[in-house]
């Protein structure tokens, strides 16, 4: 379905693994313009990253290890966080030296041949696997295909707020993402909490009555916002030793869908503890695009929701 994947998808697959059988495997992959995958081994003084490809040595010069659009360089730290992780490339060639043959690879083609064919195509709505490279205070930095990065802001992660993307996210978690919009340089910003389901969807999984665990995520003058699920939150009344991030065992008093509430009595907290994973109502089997996407109840007057088209 997903005609380029993010790195570290092909390296255990059949077909890399195939190809990485030495020179005529190699040589092979280069003639029908095969991206492969290989974990670089360490990175030189010349910047140059170094691989074992299945008995012969590759190479991938510090030019050829990112796509850079126009008037952009290779940042030293491009090159240097690669080691150690699975790269994605194509062999461009062969050279000899004093220590013999070595392939000569390029991550840049193979992220060029991305950019070309998949992701300059996509548009806002369509819905794209992604794996979390990195994070920061304001958001997460995702790899939507061979390499190539994309900001997921906090905002965008889930409608229940939270302080910092690790609350949801580890480096190297498989996720899927929205298209959220394209800037005039073809930069792709994406979001993740139109798959994370409605307020409806997720009121669901509740009825009044029953006593579940929740995550504490503010705690207001006015109340406790307790996290539900990624997408829904709850709101009880102030509670004495009730912290942010505790676990809290919540009794649920009302669902009110007219007024987009759902009221707790915090019945206990502590540290540690599991509650409710995430999960994806959306499947991303069957639907690869959406044009809007409605959170609040259609029987609430406040209107929450994202439109694509």
């Amino acid at each position: 379905m997903y005609p380029y994947q993010p790195e570290g998808s092909l390296i255990t697959g059949s077909e890399n693994q195939e190809y990485l059988q030495g020179r005529t495997g190699l040589e092979k992959a280069m003639e029908r313009g095969k991206i492969l995958e290989s974990v670089a081994l360490l990175c030189d003084s010349d910047f140059c990253l170094h691989f074992d490809l299945g008995g012969m040595p590759g190479k991938m010069p510090r030019e050829e290890v990112v796509y850079c659009r126009p008037g952009e360089s290779v940042k030293d730290i491009a090159v240097l966080t690669r080691v150690g992780k699975p790269v994605c490339f194509k062999v461009i060639g062969f050279e000899r030296d004093a220590d013999g043959v070595s392939a000569v690879l390029s991550r840049r083609e193979a992220q060029k041949d991305c950019m070309e064919h998949y992701v300059s195509g996509l548009i806002p709505g369509d819905i794209i696997p992604a794996a979390v490279t990195h994070l920061e205070n304001f958001g997460a930095f995702v790899d939507i295909g061979c390499g190539l990065v994309s900001l997921l802001s906090i905002d965008s992660i889930s409608v229940s707020r939270i302080s910092h993307p690790r609350v949801r996210f580890s480096p190297g978690d498989r996720i899927f993402t929205v298209v959220k919009s394209i800037d005039d340089e073809g930069r792709i910003y994406v979001s993740h909490r139109e798959l994370l389901g409605n307020w409806e969807e997720n009121a669901a999984l509740f009825t009044p009555g029953q006593t579940v665990a929740g995550i504490v995520r503010s705690i207001e003058p006015y109340g406790i916002f307790v996290e539900l699920t990624p997408n829904l939150a709850g709101l009880a009344e102030l509670k004495e030793g009730v912290e942010v991030n505790q676990i809290a065992a919540v009794y649920i008093k009302s669902i009110l869908p007219e007024k987009m509430k759902i009221k707790l009595i915090i019945i206990d907290s502590a540290a540690g503890g599991t509650v409710t994973p995430m999960r994806y109502f959306t499947d991303t089997r069957e639907h690869t695009h959406i044009d809007t996407w409605r959170y609040s109840p259609s029987c609430c007057e406040r209107v929450i929701e994202s439109v694509f088209c």
